[in-house]
Parts: structure tokens; sequence; C-alpha cells
């Protein structure tokens, strides 16, 4: 078909490109037909043109038919966060960015960037948003600013799960607890995956196939590891919360080009005896401890303590490569089996592990305690220590009990004594201040030779955890005290005290055992640990601590310091672990400004707040899968126990069900509303109970329970119990269902009635 010659002339192809290129806003084939006055058959000539300039690879066709030039972006769309770059700011790239597609070979470069009315949220990599989208340039070419309109809910473009092999193909069992559906793998899309491997797979779209059964189809794109080796166990949490594990080449050119600093610049305390006290199994050891009396007349009774902590910001300077995978992971994860480090181990097992004999480079905090632990003064300065000894937390406390072993027998009476009563001092000024003192012991999970559970055992609380614990809360102090002193951007570790609604839902719960919690003008922790005392020697003593660490607020980092409530502290930052927190190594860099003692020092405070919130994040991540990590072991660790009786106690009461914690391993599982087929069960969200409709029996958190384990998926981590009453299994006595009468005609007589045991509603 030719051009109709009555119509305007026709344009060419370089001139339609050269419109939708120069156009502004929204251009579709409308625009183009009237800007160029194309009308009739013509209108078939132009589609036909814009077909090819897109074959071609000119043009992009975007949702709603609108056309842009291929590469460039539409003023709104959906943009993916990949990380940060160089300078801190957040990077994105186009949802479904396909490099294949002729002209999207690299994706355009996309900032987010705050606006007057709103700030930035914090994102992390794999965030989705909408955004607008604003084109600009600069020396190294194209750019876009985002601006946010909303974040969107993730979407899961990726899952992870177990393979299951076929003949024509397999199944995919997602790990994830709230994917309760299978996915389907076509012959070919397996990757070789092998029956029971962990794999990470696509979801491919379309709709589900008859053959398929209803499921959705993936394609594996990654194997992960035979999900029958325990060691495995771990993987599936780390990649189902997208914690980085490989270090870019940069990073670890960085780690291993590193070397130990000179003398220079640094006061030499190579000859104090200062010593490390970790857990046996530690692999690196980033603090090291000493006191002595105060030798000062004015300050009888005082001590002089000095906490030497691995200088960190020395290797790792900001804007480097090591510096944004820090940022990246924000925190070391520590799993039964494994860590997965926020820096390489060329530095966090080596230059900046406080090794026995060995030169390292410190910051050390100097500090003067009066006779009954208050702080005096403090200093810190860089300097150069070599650690006398490297104990554990059993070896120490057993020679302060008078059984001292070959190494921390030479110690005892010139280092660890002095230890003891600098911390009796410290201890005394903690006492004053009353920090919040709840008892939640903690369980540890031990893994045999093999990788399997072996046991789980209570945590110890020894007194020689107590020392290490008040020296590092003192430097941390004084670290936050120091900052703000010479006015340097600080990044505190925020504690705020409960909101009014969770206080108030507190009091109406303590009421219910007749404990009263006053309605003071400021909330303190020592009025909550009146409260923990009066229910010490009580059947519900447990229950009120659970309820109390409910009511508080979740800690994050931030610039602004709103206080540490439950350390009654009215500033703290973390300064002592700045090989596992990003939180701690901007407070080194602080610090080193602060002293004037290095070009390596904080140099961006304006990004201050978007870092806290980024770390705080991280943090969550980390717990997160942390957390679902034991869950899976424990659960493993209970597979070959289901039909077994266990007692245990509630630990969570939802609308859903009841969660308890079962004896003597402390895992948790649930036991679901539908399951209690003796009443309909209301709940009570500010009392913690269920309660049934009927019968008025209560289910409340901290009651002791009698349970069955019914199920138990160590894929998941998931548990299913069944509540036992008097030796019967209220599961598995589900009363027959009542059948109406029938009436005339044989039809059903009487309305169907509403449910009146536990179940959905």
């Amino acid at each position: 078909m030719s051009p109709d010659p009555k119509s305007a002339p026709f344009p060419t192809k370089a001139e339609v490109l050269a419109f939708i290129e120069e156009a502004q806003g929204r251009i579709s084939k409308r625009e183009i037909a009237r800007a160029f006055h194309i009308k009739g058959n013509n209108r078939s000539l132009l589609k036909d043109m814009l077909r090819e300039l897109r074959a071609e690879g000119a043009i992009a066709r975007d949702p709603g038919r609108t056309l842009r030039p291929a590469g460039s972006l539409p003023p709104v769309g959906v943009i993916e966060v990949t990380g940060t770059d160089e300078h801190g700011d957040l990077e994105a790239i186009p949802q479904n960015w396909n490099p294949g597609k002729p002209g999207e070979d690299a994706p355009p470069r996309i900032i987010l960037v705050p606006t007057k009315q709103r700030r930035l949220p914090a994102l992390g990599k794999g965030d989705r948003v909408l955004a607008r989208l604003s084109e600009g340039r600069d020396e190294d070419g194209t750019w876009y600013a985002a601006t946010i309109i909303r974040v969107l809910e993730a979407a899961p473009a990726n899952i992870l799960g177990i393979y299951h092999g076929g003949i024509e193909g397999g199944r995919i069992s997602p790990t994830d607890k709230k994917m309760r559906k299978e996915f389907a793998v076509d012959r070919g899309d397996e990757a070789g995956a092998r029956h029971g491997e962990l794999v990470l797979a696509e979801i491919i779209g379309g709709r589900p196939r008859r053959s398929d059964h209803g499921l959705k189809r993936a394609r594996v794109t990654e194997r992960l590891g035979d999900m029958s080796e325990p060691r495995s166990v771990s993987l599936i949490a780390i990649h189902h919360h997208g914690i980085p594990t490989d270090f870019s080449p940069a990073a670890i050119a960085e780690a291993e080009a590193a070397e130990a600093p000179s003398l220079k610049g640094r006061t030499d305390l190579r000859a104090i005896p200062l010593i490390t006290i970790d857990p046996a199994d530690a692999r690196d050891h980033d603090d090291a401890i000493f006191a002595e009396p105060d030798d000062d007349p004015g300050n009888k009774g005082g001590w002089r303590i000095m906490v030497a902590i691995a200088d960190v910001a020395h290797f790792v300077t900001p804007g480097s490569a090591l510096d944004r995978e820090a940022l990246t992971r924000g925190n070391s994860c520590y799993f039964p089996d494994r860590v997965v480090p926020m820096l390489p181990e060329a530095l966090s097992n080596n230059l900046c592990s406080l090794k026995v004999g060995q030169d390292r480079a410190a910051l050390v905090a100097h500090m003067w305690l009066d006779k009954d632990g208050a702080l005096k003064r403090h200093k810190f300065e860089r300097a150069l220590i070599r650690s006398a000894a490297s104990l554990t937390y059993r070896e120490v406390q057993a020679a302060i009990d008078g059984q001292p072993g070959e190494k921390a027998g030479p110690l005892l009476e010139p280092v660890l004594k002095p230890l003891y009563a600098a911390f009796q001092a410290l201890a005394r000024a903690r006492d004053a201040r009353q920090p919040l003192d709840l008892n939640l012991p903690e369980r540890r999970i031990v893994l045999g030779q093999d990788g399997r559970v072996e046991s789980i055992d209570r945590r110890e609380r020894l007194d020689a955890h107590r020392v290490v614990e008040e020296f590092m809360i003192t430097a941390n102090v004084a670290a936050a005290e120091t900052l703000e002193r010479k006015r340097i951007p600080c990044m505190y570790r925020v504690h705020e005290e409960p909101g009014a609604e969770k206080l108030e839902s507190l009091r109406e719960f303590l009421a219910t055992l007749d404990l009263r919690l006053a309605k003071a003008q400021v909330m303190r922790p020592a009025l909550l640990n009146n409260i923990l005392r009066k229910a010490a020697d009580t059947p519900y003593a447990e229950l009120v601590n659970d309820v109390m660490l409910r009511s508080q607020t979740q800690a994050y980092y931030a610039p602004e310091n709103r206080g540490h409530f439950g350390l009654a502290l009215t500033r703290y930052a973390h300064f002592t672990s700045p090989i596992r927190r990003y939180a701690d190594l901007v407070v080194h860099r602080g610090l080193t400004s602060a002293l004037g003692a290095g070009k390596d020092g904080l140099v961006d405070g304006e990004r201050m707040t978007s870092i806290g919130e980024e770390i705080s994040k991280t943090e969550r991540r980390a717990m997160a899968a942390e957390r679902e990590s034991v869950d899976r072991y424990l659960a493993a660790f209970l597979s070959d126990q289901v039909g077994d009786i266990f007692s245990g106690k509630i630990s969570g009461v939802a609308r859903f069900g009841l969660f308890v914690s079962i004896e003597p391993s402390g895992a948790d599982g649930i036991i679901p509303v539908s399951t209690l087929y003796d009443d309909f069960y209301e709940y009570d969200e500010h009392h913690h109970r269920l309660v049934g409709r009927r019968t008025r029996k209560v289910y409340r958190l901290g009651d002791r329970v009698e349970v069955r384990l019914a199920q138990a998926d160590p894929y998941t981590g998931g548990l299913k119990l069944e509540l036992l009453e008097d030796g019967v299994g209220t599961a598995r006595d589900r009363p027959p269902k009542r059948r109406r009468k029938k009436g005339k005609g044989g039809k059903r007589s009487g309305k169907k009635q509403k449910p009146s045991r536990g179940g959905k509603r």
C-alpha cells in the first residue's frame, strides 16, 4: 500500500522518530497522526512504520500503548532498587528490564531522590516503588531522578524451594510458609536439579496448563545443594531473605592488599596486658579489656578501665568497595552452622582480629570510674596493642571461682581480679540507674560433627559475661558523649519508651493479675522492674516477663538522640563491634574525626539518617533469617518425634490459633484454632487470650499445656501441634456433624446453622 496522494506528505521514519524523541509527556499513535495530519488509509501505514521502528529497536511501547525512544523511560514507572552507589545514593533499574531486547543492553542510571514533602523511606535491594522519572544529563551521560509516588509490595518473581523430580519434569515445594501451593517445572527447565535439592527458580508467566493441575510454572535458575545435607538448612534463610554471601572482587582485593599499620600516629600500648574474653567457638576477637585501680588521690577507690576495639575504620574507608559491601550487609549474620560476615575474612579473622601476641591497630577508650562506678571522665586514642591472652567465659569464671586453668592461672591476680573489682563498681552504678531487668533465658543449638542437632542447651549467664557486657556498655556511653561534646554526627542506638497504647494495654493485662502499674508522667524502667519483682515468686512470673517484652518498642539506629529506655541511659551508641556492625564503624569514623587522627574519619554527616534506616532494616533482616534458621533446625531435630507428647507453654495468642513453646527444646509450634472443636473461640487481644463463646474456657499467654506433635517440616521450620486435655487430643475427638431431619420431598428442614465450635468464621 502506498501513501494516499490526497493526504498531507507522509513522514519518513527519521521524522517520526525525531518527533517521539523531542515530544514531552505521553505519546501515542494518535498524537503522531494528528501532528503529521495522517488520515484514512495512511493510518495503517503509520501503524506498520511504528511496528518496524519497534522491531529495529528504535522505539519501545509501554503499557497503555504509549511510545518512547528505546532506552529512555516513561514519566511514571515501577522501578526496583539495586543498592547504593559510591556516594551512598539509592540506585534502581526499571522493573523487568530485559537486556536481551534491542536498545536495552545496559539499564539506564536511576537515582532515588527525596522531595521537600517526603524523605526517602528505608529501602533495600529488591524493593519496588512506583516513581516519577525525570531525565537529566551530566558528564557521565543520561540519568534519571526518581521521586517516590508509592512503595509497592514485593512481588515474588523468584522462589526458593525443594525440587521433586519426575519423568516429565517436576515440582518445587516453596520453603516460604506463606506460599502454600507447589510450582510445576517442565522437562528441560529443571537445570539439572536432582530430587531433594534446594533450588532457586523464577516464576514463568501465563495461565496454568491443565496438565499441571492448575499449578503455576517455574524454571530453575540455580541449584543450591542437597537438602538431605543438614548444613544446607541455613541456606534457605540466607537466600529467602536475600542476604549477600559473596564479596565483590574489588572488595576482596582491597581486603587482601591491606597491611598492618605502623606505630606512626598511634600510642604504643603493647605493654599493657589487655585480654580478650569470648565464647569458645569465637573466630574473631574485636575487643580487649583491662582494669587497674586509679592512682589519683582524689578518686579513692576508683578505677581506670580500658576497652580496646579493632581499628576497622583504618581499613574500611568511606566510598571504598569494602565500605559499599559492608553497608549492603549492615551486619554479620550468625547461624548454627555458619557466619555470613560483614567483612571479608582477610580482615575479620586476621588484621582486625586481636590475636594473642600480634601487633594490632585499635581504637582505645580510657575511662575513669569512681568507687560506685560512675563515669568521671574518658578519652579515646588510636593505638597499637598486643593481646596478652585469649580466654573463654568459662575459663575466666572458673579462675575467679578458685579453679584457674593453665591459661587463666597466671592472669588471675594481675588481670582478672582487677577486672572483677571494677565490674563490681559498674554493677553498683547499674543498680542505681535500674535498667529494665527482664528474665529471658536463651537457648543454643549445638551441632554434631555431622552437622545435625546434637542438643539444645540454655545459654550460660555467668558473671564473666556481665563483666564484658558492663565494660562494653560504658565504652558505648563514652563514645556517644565524646561525639556530642565535639559536635560530630553520632549514630545513636535508640530504644524509645513504650507507646501510650502499649502501656495502657500492659496496665489492663497486669490488672487481671492484681498487679498495678502506676500512670507516671514519665515512664521509667524502675517502675516496670517493680512489677517484675512482685511477680518473681508467682506462677505467672514467665508470663509477666513475656508480656512486658512485647510491650517494648524495637531498637533502631538514628542520628537523633532519643535515649535508650531499656538501659536507662540518656545517650547510647554502638562502638564495640565494628567487625560485625556497620553502625559501630560509623561511630569509629566519627571518633577518628573528633581526634583529628587521620583522613579516614566520617566525611558526610548528611547521609546519617538514610544510613540509620538502612542498617536498622538489615538488622531486622538478619534477626528474621537467624530465627527462621533456628526454627528449621529445631523442626529437623523433632521430625522423628512426630506423635510424641510434650509439655509446653503458650508463647503467643492470635486470632487463628495458639503458639506453644514445647520443652525441653523451646521450639515454637502452632495449634490452629480450627482444631479446637469443643467450642467457638474468640480472640481477646488486650488480655492475650482465646475465650470459648459457650464454655468460657480460656487459653492465655503463659498457660501450661500438654500437646502432641502432629507435624514437623524441616523445610519451612513449621511445627503443627494438637492440644491435649486430660490426655485426650481435642483435634482427634471432633464431634460428628449433626444431621438435620428431612422434611417433605426429602429436603433438609431448618435454617443453616452458624458454626458454634472452633474453626474459621
